[in-house]
């Protein structure tokens, strides 16, 4: 039986955290505390019954568990198209991609940068055909990149076609986190312009919440590297009360219950 939220109780976010200790789930921890929201960390990969009643629950965690977490908290997740990056401009990604399988992608002779669309099932790498893994089924779904040298990646959490927060986490392929995630007042610039374009472009769709990143291809310039989904997106030197803001967005609650 669905039971209705009592309108004129106000309730604050629960913000859910997995079992896995990261330094980005520590932070969004002190974060949410700081604004009054409710924690609760799992101690194993299933949500308790009493959690499964909260009014307005907030979930980060990994990709892996994270549709059966939401399901057992009655949450929607917003997630990217698997073929967003195709059918993005190619002013905005500037180089050749497809939405493929892992099949077709084994018959590749030449190198070619291959990923899942939205997961972590195998690294997203610069793979030969017969290289690519085994273990996964012909049919599974990969994009499929021409090989590009990204000179700096920038993340951003975006929110209603806003930008939030926005972080340096890669440079030459080298995370960020020992240099402090520090970026130039002309790179934030840079960032800033960039993706106000992107966003402002109606051709480009985008989830009310989502991640973004964006980067330099050597030779090309600034351009899109991929989409993620918010609720499993790790926040690197992003500002974790901002991120807040876009998670709170990521998971839509698909039930509502009454305060007990």
């Amino acid at each position: 039986m669905v039971r209705q939220l009592t309108p004129d109780v106000p309730t604050m976010p629960t913000l859910i955290l997995t079992p896995r200790y990261t330094d980005d789930a520590q932070a969004l921890w002190k974060a949410a505390a700081g604004l009054g929201w409710q924690v609760e960390r799992l101690t194993s990969w299933r949500v308790p019954v009493p959690l499964q009643a909260l009014p307005d629950p907030v979930l980060y965690g990994e990709a892996l568990f994270g549709p059966t977490l939401a399901a057992e908290l009655g949450l929607e997740l917003l997630n990217p198209a698997e073929d967003w990056l195709v059918r993005l401009p190619f002013d905005y990604r500037k180089r050749a991609i497809s939405l493929s399988t892992l099949g077709q992608a084994r018959k590749l002779a030449a190198p070619a940068f291959v990923k899942p669309p939205n997961d972590k099932s195998f690294p997203a790498a610069v793979y030969r055909g017969a290289d690519l893994p085994t273990e996964y089924d012909d049919d599974m779904p990969v994009l499929v990149s021409e090989v590009v040298t990204w000179e700096k990646e920038f993340r951003c959490f975006i929110l209603d076609r806003t930008l939030r927060t926005w972080t340096v986490y890669s440079r030459a392929g080298h995370l960020q986190r020992d240099a402090g995630f520090h970026s130039t007042l002309e790179e934030d610039a840079q960032v800033q312009e960039f993706i106000a374009r992107l966003l402002a472009d109606p051709a480009v769709d985008l989830p009310a919440a989502t991640v973004v990143d964006i980067g330099t291809i050597a030779g090309l310039g600034w351009a899109c590297v991929e989409q993620n989904a918010a609720w499993g997106a790790g926040i690197y030197g992003c500002d974790p009360g901002q991120v807040l803001a876009v998670l709170q967005r990521a998971s839509i609650r698909t039930i509502t219950v009454k305060n007990m």
